[in-house]
C-alpha cells in the first residue's frame, strides 16, 4: 500500500491523534444516537492503541441541521463497547481540552468534543493552509502521531483530516486500511453492466457525484429513490409542487441538466407510497399532491429496478429507498436489499442507514462489501482521489525519504 499503517509506526507510550468518524443517525426528538454502527468501527484501531495515549476527534452533524450536538453520548456508546473508561472534555482547542491532553496516560483514552463547534472544521483547506489553522497549531505540538480512520468524512479537506498529517507522522487506522484494500481489490475485478442504486437525503452531494460516476464508466444505469429521486422526478415535471429542500432551484436544475446530458441512464419511480390517515397509500406518481410526503416506493418500480438489478455485473447501493424505519415504509428498502443480496454481481452496499438495514434484515453475508461511507465510497469508485487518501499517501513519502 501506498499508506503507512498501524504496523509502520512505534505507538507504544506515543500521544496518538485519533480522527474517527462517530458522525451517527440521532433522533431529532430526544437526540439520542439511533444507530452505533460508526461507532463500533471506532475501536478496532483504538484496540491496537490500547498501550498509547489517545485523543479521539469525531464529528457530529452539520451547523444548523438537527443531528449538530456535542460528543457526550458517543463517549458513553463507546465506553460500553470497548468495556473501558473513556475520558470526555467538553473543549476542543482550548486550555481545559490540553491540559486534558497533557495530563493523560498508557492506555486513556479522551474523546474531544464536536470538531465542527471549532469553525475551522467546517472549511476545506489545502493541506498547507490546514496545517496553519489554528486548530493544528495549538494541538499538534501535544501529539507524537496522527492516526486517520475517519474513512466516511475522507473526501473533506478539513484541518482534523488533511492538517495534522501534514506535521505528524500519519498513518492509516484499521478502517481507512481494509477500505481501501477491499475497494482496490473490488474495482479490478467489477465488470459492466454497473447499476447505481441512488437514495438518501443529501441531494448535492449526490448530484456532484453522479455525472462523475458516469463519465468513469462506473454508472450505466441509475436508479433513483428517496429524495434525490423526488428532485429528478420535479426536474422532470412529474412532480409539479416545491420539495421544500435547501437550494431546491438549484438542485432542480442540475439534475434537469443531467437528465439532459444522459437521458438513457437515469430510472425514476413511476409508483410510491405516502401516508394517509395513519396508513400506507400506494398510488402512481402522477397522483400526488401538494402536501404529500413520499414515504417509499411502489411494487412496480420496485420490480423494474429489480430488472435492472437481476442483469448486473456490479451493483452499488447507496441511501435508503424511504423511510424503512417505520415498518410500513420499509418494503421499498428492503426489496432492494434482497435483491442486491441475491444477485450474481459484485454488489457494494453504502452508508450507516443501509448498513444498519442490512443487519436488520440478516443480509450482511451475502454483500461483497458493506461500508458506512457514503459520499467518500462513491468518490473513490469514480478514482477520484480523496483528501485523506492523499494525505496520508504524502505522509508516508515524507515518512520513508528520512
Amino acid at each position: 500500500m501506498k499508506l503507512l499503517t498501524l504496523d509502520d509506526l512505534e505507538t507504544k507510550g506515543k500521544t496518538v491523534f485519533l480522527r474517527v468518524d462517530m458522525n451517527c443517525p440521532i433522533d431529532p426528538k430526544t437526540m439520542e444516537i439511533i444507530e452505533t454502527s460508526r461507532i463500533r468501527e471506532s475501536t478496532e484501531s483504538l484496540r491496537d492503541l490500547r498501550e498509547s495515549k489517545v485523543v479521539i476527534a469525531s464529528h457530529q452533524g452539520r451547523v444548523g441541521n438537527k443531528d449538530y450536538t456535542g460528543m457526550e453520548k458517543h463517549a458513553k456508546v463507546l465506553e460500553k463497547i470497548l468495556d473501558r473508561p473513556i475520558k470526555y472534555v467538553q473543549d476542543i482547542i482550548g486550555s481545559e481540552a490540553q491540559r486534558e491532553i497533557k495530563n493523560l496516560k498508557d492506555g486513556e483514552i479522551l474523546l474531544l468534543d464536536n470538531l465542527r463547534l471549532c469553525a475551522e472544521e467546517n472549511y476545506e483547506f489545502t493541506p498547507d493552509e490546514a496545517s496553519k489553522t489554528i486548530m493544528v497549531t495549538r494541538l499538534s505540538k501535544l501529539f507524537d502521531l496522527c492516526v486517520l480512520d475517519s474513512f466516511p468524512s475522507s473526501h473533506r479537506a478539513h484541518p482534523s483530516i488533511v492538517g495534522f498529517s501534514h506535521v505528524l507522522p500519519s498513518c492509516a487506522g484499521r478502517l481507512v486500511e481494509r477500505e481501501v484494500r477491499k475497494l482496490d481489490e473490488i474495482m479490478t475485478v467489477a465488470k459492466a453492466p454497473h447499476v447505481v442504486v441512488l437514495g438518501g437525503s443529501k441531494v448535492m452531494d449526490r448530484l456532484e457525484a453522479i455525472k462523475t460516476l458516469i463519465q468513469s464508466g462506473r454508472a450505466n444505469q441509475v436508479l433513483l429513490t428517496g429524495v434525490i429521486a423526488n428532485v429528478f422526478m420535479r426536474a422532470q415535471g412529474r412532480i409539479r409542487f416545491p420539495l421544500d429542500i435547501k437550494r431546491e432551484e438549484e438542485v432542480i436544475s442540475k439534475a434537469h441538466l443531467l437528465i439532459g446530458e444522459y437521458p438513457d441512464v437515469f430510472s425514476t419511480p413511476v409508483d410510491i407510497a405516502i401516508e394517509r390517515n395513519g396508513k400506507r397509500v400506494e398510488m402512481d406518481v402522477r397522483e400526488i399532491v401538494t402536501g404529500d410526503r413520499i414515504l417509499d416506493l411502489g411494487p412496480k418500480t420496485v420490480e423494474h429496478y429489480m430488472k435492472s438489478i437481476r442483469g448486473a455485473g456490479t451493483v452499488f447501493i447507496s441511501g435508503p429507498a424511504g423511510f424503512f424505519e417505520n415498518d410500513q415504509f420499509k418494503f421499498g428498502t428492503e426489496s432492494l436489499l434482497r435483491g442486491v443480496a441475491d444477485s450474481f454481481a459484485t454488489t457494494i452496499v453504502s452508508g450507516g442507514h443501509l448498513t444498519a438495514a442490512l443487519k436488520r434484515y440478516g443480509l450482511e453475508e451475502k454483500i461483497h462489501h458493506i461500508s458506512t461511507a457514503g459520499g467518500a465510497l462513491v468518490l473513490y469508485l469514480t478514482g477520484v482521489k480523496l483528501p485523506m487518501i492523499q494525505s496520508l499517501e504524502e505522509a508516508a513519502q515524507r515518512y520513508r525519504s528520512k
